[in-house]
């Protein structure tokens, strides 16, 4: 049975399955943390697909947080020629490393 999710979270979609990893926007919570996302936007278990309006109604994906991390920095450079105007920036983004650990159809 190969069932898998495309959920909504941190304002970005993911398709995910049982056992898959993947970084998301910062949630709130810890390392070993068990969080439920509800924005189950389709469901699909091999032969049958459920497509929300908007979500699916009674499906829960349950997750570990594995890791609190922060992305590479991007450099943010901007320059007007001759007129002495340079102004340098750094960003690091904050996500959080999640390992989906079951679909939960209700």
């Amino acid at each position: 049975m190969n069932m898998f999710a495309i959920i909504k979270t941190g304002g970005q979609q993911y398709r995910v399955s049982e056992g898959s990893v993947i970084k998301a926007e910062r949630l709130a919570g810890e390392s070993g943390d068990t969080v439920n996302i509800t924005d189950v936007l389709m469901l699909s278990d091999g032969d049958q697909v459920n497509i929300g309006n908007p979500t699916v109604a009674g499906v829960v994906v349950q997750a570990e947080i594995v890791k609190q991390a922060r992305t590479p920095k991007v450099i943010v450079f901007k320059k007007t020629r001759r007129h002495n105007y340079r102004r340098k920036r750094g960003h690091r983004q904050n996500v959080s490393i999640l390992k989906i650990t079951g679909i939960v159809v209700g």
